[in-house]
């Protein structure tokens, strides 16, 4: 099915979120002091991706006050809960997923939120996971015949995410994932990601809203506290991932230990094709078929329009 663009409320029909405009959002803006300066901006943001003050300000600070608001909630709830059960439990960290697509700009969002949030007097402890370091090994994707899918739901260790989660959920003191390597294009043997009781944990993936698998009764996202799809046009995320694939052909790739150095040779117009291609044959499908469908399980969307701004932001009702 072809992504329209059009967000759930402009149906007319009955939805579960408020559509809310740029302009409306943009007007809590004034209420939040701006923390970052021009210079962590721009060492925040990802290739191709044009975050600016203006938009760290109409968006990103008013979805971190928004945050910080449903975390404190979380723990004034904890608080009232274990009163009325005679209980003293420390309060466990509150669970942010980011999703969207390959290019879409989620991981430049979650690195930006982790910031945010941490400046946010009653979170100040903020650790950022991505789900990369759950990939299954190339070695094993090889194995499996599945290298040719890597990002797919089924190129994942989703129980060891899942435990992962569960952990960190259940408030175990020191939690840790496997080390990803972009470079390497693989997981790094023995490299590990420790993670210590935050008060905010924000996972970030392709598929991290997908429903539990056949069998399962647990899904990685029933234990997020709060849910962010990152959402776009098709046809702008392709564009963006071949703007972003001729950046890196022209930076990372030219490592002579990048796993794309073949790619760093190419022509621009072949670097072009060879992209489109890429997306068309992964990347699009996946889109398609496994993470467009997790859109309407988020708590939060952010619409981003052609030029990576975000336009419109759809919010669960309460």
């Amino acid at each position: 099915m072809a992504d329209t663009g059009h967000s759930p409320q402009s149906t007319g029909h009955p939805t579960p979120f408020r559509d809310i405009a740029r302009s409306e959002w943009a007007d809590l803006a004034p209420s939040t002091p701006q923390p970052l300066s021009e210079t962590e901006i721009v060492q925040l943001r990802g290739l191709g991706e044009p975050l600016d003050m203006t938009e760290v300000a109409e968006v990103y600070l008013p979805l971190s006050r928004l945050l910080n608001l449903y975390a404190a909630g979380a723990k004034r709830l904890h608080a009232s809960t274990s009163d009325y059960l005679g209980e003293r439990q420390t309060a466990t960290p509150f669970v942010i997923g980011v999703a969207g697509s390959v290019a879409v700009g989620k991981s430049t969002i979650a690195r930006l939120l982790r910031e945010l949030l941490a400046r946010w007097s009653d979170t100040p402890r903020v650790e950022l996971v991505a789900t990369d370091g759950f990939l299954y090994p190339n070695a094993e994707l090889n194995r499996r015949g599945i290298m040719h899918r890597k990002g797919f739901p089924e190129s994942y260790d989703r129980r060891a995410l899942l435990r992962f989660i569960s952990a960190v959920k259940s408030g175990v003191p020191e939690v840790r994932a496997p080390f990803y390597s972009h470079l390497a294009y693989d997981i790094v043997p023995e490299a590990q990601i420790v993670v210590r009781q935050p008060d905010i944990l924000i996972v970030e993936g392709l598929n991290v809203l997908q429903p539990p698998q056949p069998g399962q009764g647990l899904a990685v996202s029933d234990l997020f506290d709060f849910s962010i799809y990152v959402d776009a046009r098709t046809s702008d995320i392709a564009a963006w991932y071949v703007d972003r694939f001729l950046a890196l052909k022209r930076g990372a790739f030219a490592n002579p230990n990048s796993f794309f150095h073949r790619y760093a040779e190419l022509s621009d117009d072949d670097a072009r094709a060879t992209a489109a291609e890429i997306w068309r044959s992964i990347n699009e499908p996946n889109l398609v078929e496994n993470i467009q469908p997790t859109k309407s399980r988020a708590t939060l969307v952010l619409r981003k329009s052609s030029t990576h701004a975000v336009d419109r932001v759809l919010l669960r009702k309460i």
